[in-house]
C-alpha cells in the first residue's frame, strides 16, 4: 500500500508497520522528522504541514492516518490545568473536523484520525475506541483492551521501554512530551492489521 502518516511525531503508530509499504511520513518539527528519518531510513519524510499536505496529495495514497495536535482537546489541560493550575484557556483547533469531513467526502481509499478524548462531547462521532484514543475512520476495528504504563506519571526512561524508543542519542526539548504523544506501535499495527482487503491494495 502507499501510506501517508500525517503528524507523524517519531512514528509510534508506525513502528510494528513493517517495511512491505510505500511510506510517507509529514512532520512539522524538524529535529523530530529527523528522529523518525533515523528510525525508519526506507519512509519519504516531508518536513512541512500536514493539513496542507493532506489537502493537496491525498489522492496519491491507499491508506491515511491523521493524528492532528490533541492538546486543544484534551480533557486533562481543560479540567485540571485551565480550571486548578491557571493555564491559558485556548480555541479547540477545529483541524481535526476539518480533516474528518475532508476525508470522509474527498478520499477514496482507507484512513483513520486519531485523537484524545475530548473536555467536549465530539462534534462528530468517533467510530472506534483503543486504548486512550478516539478513532474515526471509513473501516470498522473491533475494540480491544491494551495495556500501558500511568501515561501522566510515566517518566522518559518508563516510557521508551514501553514504546521501544531510545532517544538518549538524540537532543530534543521535552522527550517526555514527544514520547507521550506517541501512539503506541501495537494500537498502529492492530489498525492497520484491520485494514479490510488490504493485501489486494496495489503496493
Amino acid at each position: 500500500m502507499k501510506v501517508l502518516n500525517l503528524y507523524a511525531g517519531i512514528g509510534g503508530n508506525r513502528k510494528l508497520w513493517g517495511e512491505e509499504h510505500d511510506i510517507t511520513a509529514v512532520e512539522i518539527d524538524e529535529n523530530i522528522a529527523n528522529v523518525y528519518a533515523d528510525l525508519f531510513p526506507n519512509d519519504e519524510v516531508v518536513i512541512g504541514d500536514a493539513h496542507q499536505y493532506l489537502i493537496e496529495h491525498h489522492k496519491e495514497f491507499d491508506f491515511i492516518w491523521a493524528s492532528p495536535p490533541c492538546q486543544s482537546h484534551s480533557s486533562f489541560r481543560q479540567n485540571i490545568g485551565v480550571r486548578y493550575r491557571g493555564v491559558q484557556p485556548v480555541y479547540p483547533d477545529m483541524k481535526l473536523y476539518q480533516e474528518i469531513l475532508f476525508l470522509q467526502h474527498n478520499f477514496d481509499g482507507h484512513y483513520v484520525v486519531e485523537n484524545v478524548k475530548p473536555y467536549y462531547q465530539p462534534l462528530i462521532g468517533p467510530n472506534f475506541k483503543l486504548d486512550r484514543h478516539l478513532f474515526w475512520s471509513n473501516f470498522q476495528v473491533q475494540e480491544k483492551e491494551f495495556d500501558r504504563p500511568r501515561i501522566r506519571s510515566a517518566q522518559i526512561p518508563q516510557l521508551q521501554e514501553f514504546l521501544g524508543y531510545d532517544l538518549s542519542g538524540y537532543k530534543l526539548p521535552n522527550k517526555r512530551q514527544i514520547l507521550r504523544n506517541c501512539v503506541q506501535p501495537r494500537v498502529g499495527k492492530y489498525i492497520l492489521d484491520s485494514i479490510p482487503n488490504k493485501e489486494h491494495i496495489h503496493i
